[in-house]
Parts: C-alpha cells; structure tokens; sequence
C-alpha cells in the first residue's frame, strides 16, 4: 500500500474555488438587482491589483501594488455584475473612480454584519507580495467563526 496519493487528473481546487468565488457574483448580483444593501450588511472585497482583467486607475495601482481590499457599503455607485466580474464605482480622496474587478483576482470577501469571510488562495507568482497600505475605505476584516477558507496546494 502506498503511503502517496496519486496525483489528480481532476482539478478540485479550481473547481472549489471558483465555486466559492460565484457565491461573490450571486450576493453582490442581489445588492445590483435590489440596488441596496439589506439590512446592515457590508462588504470588504480584497483583490490582485495587477491580476489580469482588473482595471482600475493608475494613481490606485501605484499606491496598491500587489492587492487592495475595497468596501461596498455607504458610498458606490453603477454597481453591474455578470458572471466573470463587476464593476463598481468608488470615490477615493473625493475622487470618483470605476473599478472592474474579475471574480478570479479575488483573494478575499467579508461582511462584518454577520461575521462571514470567503478567503481565496492568491495566485501563485514569482515573488512574495509586498506590503500595502489600506485604501481610505478599508477596515481589516475581523476573524471569526463563519469562515471559509480555501488552501489548496498543488503537487508539482
């Protein structure tokens, strides 16, 4: 009997995480459709700032080089979303800005209304990511007992 598992020819990872990653698309399609946040829910949604698809201004890359964690609470707007991504606008520094963020460059959601948290394994780079600053918006998500977290290694 052999103490290895084979290695899988079906990719359970991907398939898990971009399942988790269509529960993102499906609340965020409600608050779109709804065009209101219910009750005291709201989001923190963290991204790769340089994954592909993302687009947001430049100022924003410079000052967030490798991720960013965005809120969707108070203030934002066009909120439109399909099954790939969604696009919000945002003000930072009384700067409205659009942002197009692709559901595969997510690495986290929260909403501290009622402690859930999806985390999302990065995409794995070259380098380590750098440290960031917060966005003007952001306020760390706290840990609690609702989360999800999904850590999938692969064997090479």
């Amino acid at each position: 009997m052999s103490e290895h598992l084979p290695d899988s020819l079906i990719p359970y990872d991907e398939i898990v995480q971009e399942a988790l990653r269509a529960v993102v698309g499906r609340v965020l399609g409600t608050v779109a459709d709804t065009g209101a946040l219910p009750g005291d829910h709201h989001f923190y949604v963290t991204f790769k700032t340089q994954a592909p698809g993302v687009e947001i201004p430049q100022r924003l890359i410079e000052r967030f080089p490798d991720e960013m964690t965005i809120v969707l609470q108070n203030r934002f707007w066009d909120l439109i979303v399909d099954e790939s991504r969604f696009s919000v606008g945002l003000s930072f520094n009384q700067v409205p800005s659009k942002l197009v963020i692709p559901y595969s460059a997510i690495t986290g959601f929260h909403d501290p209304a009622v402690n859930f948290e999806l985390r999302f394994q990065a995409q794995e780079g070259p380098d380590e990511p750098e440290p960031h600053d917060e966005a003007e918006n952001d306020q760390p998500p706290r840990d609690g007992s609702n989360v999800v977290s999904v850590d999938f290694k692969r064997k090479k």
